[in-house]
């Protein structure tokens, strides 16, 4: 974690303090509780899984999409943890699927369940189609399983919300905010709670993941150069998410405690930093082709291309902020973690005509962004949507 730590600009893990301080409550939980994770084997879920394992639960079962994701959690966790005295399994799922409805059906209930299953790039709002998988995925598969978690009689439900729903410009953080009002209304129905994240170094399919495979591929490193990001490690995320869950009331939204002069760092920034520990000197190039052409003769030079850019796709926002001047705050409970307090406000029928404006949309068998974007904009009037007409698949 020291290397990850280092490249994000901080010397010492977040939480530690916070896990030190109620470790004992968090490891009776996990040992006299049953578990299921959604979405388990990715980055932020099996960080999850590592968190639960270790502290020994009665049962942990893990539902992915994703085979091969799955198969690396298991090698993972048998060659870092080993085994446990409860049950372990793993299914690999679609939790938006009938056969996961069988699942849930015949299975015994769980006391806690984890929902960290999502649509979490900005790229996702490029096209109609991804716009409604992630509409599906991020919003009313989550309002289903918290319905099949209750009706198991589970304790409490967690799913992952963002630090783009604070304010969203993107519809990836603004599906995320309705996804929290669906929450509100659940949660007259069962103890819900939630985190809104930085984002988590290295995780699948991030820009810091994507520099990993750039080098093994020996290809040159581009990045934004005037967005500025919050960071967490993997472990971190893992640690966030449990605590929320099993420390959290019902409607609390957690959110890690960061400097917004010291913890903000930009892409580029970190480019450079991922450089210098593997012994080479970052070479900015005009554009991507000299970027491209540039990467074998400067390789010989202990040298190497980075392409650095003013941000100008649809939906990225200059910084984050983890929430609004019109939510109430604890800050005072957890050394490194803040808390939104919320309130079971919700308005029920915004609620029915965002579901029944997409059940006609689907029944009609084809929709436009921009009808989804005019239908996130009456969900959320101050959503304030950057568009651009460029989008990140249009960049190296």
């Amino acid at each position: 974690m020291s290397d990850i730590l280092s490249l994000i600009g901080r010397s010492k893990p977040l939480f530690s303090q916070d896990i030190a301080a109620h470790e004992k409550e968090l490891s009776a939980i996990v040992s006299l509780s049953r578990f299921l994770v959604i979405g388990g084997a990715g980055s932020i879920g099996s960080a999850v899984v590592h968190e639960i394992f270790k502290r020994n639960p009665k049962l942990l079962h893990v539902v992915d999409i994703s085979e091969n994701n799955m198969v690396e959690l298991v090698r993972d966790i048998r060659s870092s943890l080993g085994y446990i005295d409860g049950e372990f399994a793993t299914f690999a799922i679609d939790c938006g699927s009938d056969v996961f409805d069988s699942f849930i059906m015949n299975g015994q209930g769980y006391d806690y369940v984890f929902n960290l299953s999502a649509l979490k790039h900005v790229r996702s709002e490029k096209d109609p189609f991804t716009l409604m998988r992630m509409i599906d995925v991020n919003i009313f598969n989550t309002d289903r399983t918290i319905r099949q978690a209750k009706a198991k009689g589970t304790k409490k439900y967690f799913c992952v919300s963002t630090d783009k729903a604070a304010n969203p410009v993107n519809m990836m953080g603004a599906s995320k905010r309705i996804m929290e009002m669906f929450l509100m209304r659940r949660s007259l129905e069962l103890p819900v709670s939630t985190a809104r994240f930085a984002n988590v170094a290295f995780s699948d399919g991030s820009l810091l993941y994507g520099f990993n495979r750039r080098m093994e591929k020996e290809q040159p490193l581009s990045a934004p150069n005037d967005v500025r990001r919050y960071f967490v490690t993997p472990q971190e995320s893992g640690e966030l998410c449990l605590m929320s869950c099993l420390l959290g009331e019902n409607r609390d939204v957690f959110f890690p405690k960061l400097d917004y002069d010291l913890n903000l760092i930009t892409f580029s920034e970190i480019a450079e930093r991922f450089l210098e520990p593997l012994g080479y000197e970052p070479v900015q190039c005009e554009t991507e082709e000299e970027a491209r052409c540039r990467v074998k003769e400067l390789k010989i030079q202990k040298k190497y291309p980075v392409y650095f850019f003013k941000s100008d796709t649809t939906g990225e926002k200059d910084f984050e902020e983890f929430y609004t001047e019109n939510e109430t705050l604890d800050m005072k409970r957890f050394n490194a973690l803040g808390i939104i307090k919320n309130r079971p406000e919700y308005d029920e029928q915004k609620l029915k005509v965002f579901r029944d404006t997409i059940d006609t949309l689907r029944k009609k068998g084809t929709w436009t962004r921009s009808e989804l974007i005019a239908l996130f904009n009456f969900m959320i009037p101050e959503f304030n949507h950057k568009e651009t007409g460029k989008f990140l698949d249009g960049r190296m």
